[in-house]
């Protein structure tokens, strides 16, 4: 089925959309994220949504399962990002400079400081981030990026840069990896310039970059997929989906994809 968009206005969002998002006429508001969920409302086990950004995104960070189902969440939040467009000069922050203990990192989190401490990685088209819960991160200003994750709704936000919103230092210490981010867990664009590449296999999730859907089958078997068009179309069934859309299938095994197709496809679980 084809899964509706929802688009979510942010202060750090952007008023200039790409065509291809597909924004309602006459929206003012700054948009920072467009959702996909299914027709009938019904809750997915994955969430994927574009964010737009014109500002950092606050230094945030989400628990693993064992600590949501702790906390009487329904489990935790693991994601991962695809980046669609950057301007020169755009990074994402992800991970520290140093381990810190708790301690340690609510001093930085209160004095600001943690911006400092924090990994700030330059990024490109192409590039591919996978983000485990505890993984200390925030998304810089001028970026579009693809983001896939657990569909549970919990961020314990660190540091806001001044914003007057809140924050939570005491579970966000608890539930954070306050250590250096593992590049062995992103894929950069420039990494042969492979259009078919596995990016991401883990107890959570698989996320493929594909254009071929017979390969895509080989590779997930019969399992539900979501399907996300980075250029031309896919299609299944009676519906299709072109960039800025999403499909999700029962199984891939009606899948076809336009000649000029690439995909990200995500299922549940490592295949």
């Amino acid at each position: 089925m084809k899964l509706v968009a929802n688009f979510v206005e942010k202060p750090w969002g952007r008023c200039d959309l790409p065509d291809w998002a597909g924004c309602p006429a006459g929206l003012k508001a700054p948009i920072g994220e467009l959702w996909f969920t299914a027709p009938d409302g019904a809750a997915l086990p994955l969430l994927v949504k574009y964010l737009f950004t014109s500002e950092r995104l606050s230094v945030q960070v989400h628990p693993d399962d064992a600590q949501g189902r702790a906390r009487g969440l329904p489990g935790g939040k693991s994601e991962c990002w695809y980046i669609i467009d950057a301007a020169p000069g755009a990074t994402l922050g992800i991970g520290l400079r140093r381990a810190l203990d708790a301690q340690q990192l609510r001093a930085a989190a209160q004095d600001g400081s943690i911006e400092r401490e924090m990994m700030w990685h330059p990024v490109a088209p192409g590039d591919f981030f996978f983000i485990p819960a505890g993984t200390i991160h925030a998304v810089g200003a001028g970026i579009m990026l693809v983001e896939i994750q657990q569909n549970v709704d919990v961020t314990y936000r660190l540091y806001d840069y001044g914003r007057a919103r809140a924050l939570h230092l005491d579970d966000g210490a608890a539930v954070s990896r306050a250590v250096p981010y593992d590049m062995g867990q992103a894929v950069r664009a420039l990494e042969g310039g492979v259009m078919e590449q596995s990016l991401v296999r883990c107890p959570i999730f698989t996320v493929l970059r594909a254009r071929d859907a017979d390969s895509l089958r080989a590779q997930l078997g019969q399992q539900p997929v979501w399907i996300i068009p980075l250029a031309g179309m896919a299609m299944a069934g009676g519906d299709c989906a072109t960039v800025g859309e999403c499909l999700y299938l029962d199984s891939p095994a009606s899948l076809r994809l336009s000649p000029d197709a690439i995909i990200l496809a995500a299922a549940q679980g490592s295949h």
